[in-house]
């Protein structure tokens, strides 16, 4: 099965699951791989139970440090061709909603410890949506948690496009095999996509994930609702069009690609680094204020400062909002949309840490829903009075003659 998939679709990396291996040779792995030149990482079975492993092409990926769990392994490192910071973290989920938990706290962990764009890939043994189990009509308390982890994760559920299950057991189907990439990796790999491979004599599909262009038709042109953010913008695209010269409107917009490209690269690529830098500059300053170091000019500085971190805020807001909307977005799952990051982040914004009642602060999270419950339920309580009804001699019977006029 692994050599026609290697034969298929030149695989660069290679997870397997459930290996039932307790311990994981070089015979084994180019036996699998097919050929030296591979790093592999793996976790050993228990007895005849679980096992991970984790090939690689060394030409492709070199791995920093290597990462092990009981249910996942994490390899960290550097893809050679773009020099990509990264890591991969294949999953073996558990099956008890409270390992499950565990296992979920342990991912976070994790990707908060590489502090690197992560690719989650594996058996999750969980459902996102009731559409993903055949004949399910309700959804389990432990996917709402599993939904609620993804979510505070900032990851992407990327869309299977050529099947609706990738595990089956008799008449039983599910989609627990997924991959989870996070805004980082999608902003590399644009063009990332899923596909299934054949089952063969196992209960789940091989799933695999492919970065290549789709063959979708011609481009439309594009323009980024970010660019009018920038006072240059409109002039620069004057001035390019009026030196195109007298040609046909769509061959001038082909024509206009390539201005913009370069005006694009030069004044919006790395927008997170522009706004980490004035974020810099002004705690500079801000510490200089605090060992007493303080002026007009300082502070004018300061000013000018947060008024360029802002505009970046904007920029930013601008251009993934417009994103969210992109093709791409719209063929992914309605609940695990493209950028749901941003609910993810409004969630973080509404949330309510502390409230005053009765003029003492409460900051428990149970007193406070118990406090907010309490005041909506006196603000929209009926007060007891009596019901009155037609049939009390508050409306009268009309004449027939009226009657038949109405």
């Amino acid at each position: 099965m692994v050599k026609d998939l290697k034969k298929k679709y030149s695989l660069n990396l290679l997870g397997l699951i459930e290996t039932k291996r307790q311990v994981v040779t070089k015979f084994d792995v180019t036996r699998i791989w097919g050929h030296d030149g591979s790093g592999w990482e793996f976790v050993g079975s228990d007895g005849a139970s679980g096992g991970l492993l984790v090939i690689w092409d060394e030409c492709v990926f070199n791995m920093n440090n290597c990462y092990k769990g009981e249910r996942w392994l994490c390899v960290e490192g550097v893809m050679l061709k773009n020099s990509f910071n990264c890591a991969f973290v294949l999953v073996y989920g558990a099956h008890g909603r409270d390992e499950k938990t565990h296992v979920w706290e342990e991912l976070s962990y994790i990707a908060g410890l590489c502090q690197v764009p992560c690719c989650f890939l594996g058996d999750f043994n969980e459902i996102l949506q009731v559409e993903e189990r055949k004949d399910a009509t309700s959804l389990p308390r432990s996917t709402e948690e599993f939904k609620v982890w993804v979510q505070d994760m900032h990851l992407v559920d990327l869309p299977l496009t050529d099947r609706k299950f990738t595990w089956f057991r008799g008449r039983s189907c599910s989609r627990i095999d997924r991959v989870l990439v996070n805004v980082e990796w999608l902003e590399e790999f644009p063009e990332t996509r899923l596909r299934g491979g054949p089952r063969g004599l196992s209960d789940h599909c091989p799933i695999i994930v492919e970065d290549k262009k789709m063959r979708g038709g011609p481009r439309p042109f594009q323009s980024l609702d970010s660019w009018f953010t920038h006072d240059g913008f409109l002039s620069m695209v004057k001035e390019e069009w009026r030196g195109l010269g007298d040609v046909q409107f769509t061959d001038k917009l082909k024509a206009l690609t390539i201005p913009l490209g370069r005006w694009h690269k030069a004044n919006f690529s790395e927008m997170d680094n522009k706004i980490t830098r004035f974020e810099g500059e002004i705690k500079k300053v801000d510490d200089l204020v605090s060992n007493g170091v303080y002026d007009e000019m300082m502070e004018a500085r300061r000013k000018a400062l947060v008024t360029c971190c802002e505009r970046w805020y904007v920029r930013k807001e601008v251009h993934w909002k417009q994103m969210s909307r992109s093709r791409h977005a719209k063929e992914m799952d309605k609940n695990t949309r493209y950028f749901h990051n941003i609910a993810s982040a409004r969630r973080r914004n509404n949330r309510i840490d502390v409230l005053v009642v009765n003029g003492r602060q409460v900051r428990n999270q149970a007193r406070i829903k118990i406090a907010i419950r309490d005041f909506y339920k006196n603000l929209y309580h009926q007060e007891a009075s009596p019901l009155m009804g037609f049939r009390d001699g508050l409306v009268s019977k009309i004449e027939d003659e009226d009657a038949m006029n109405l």
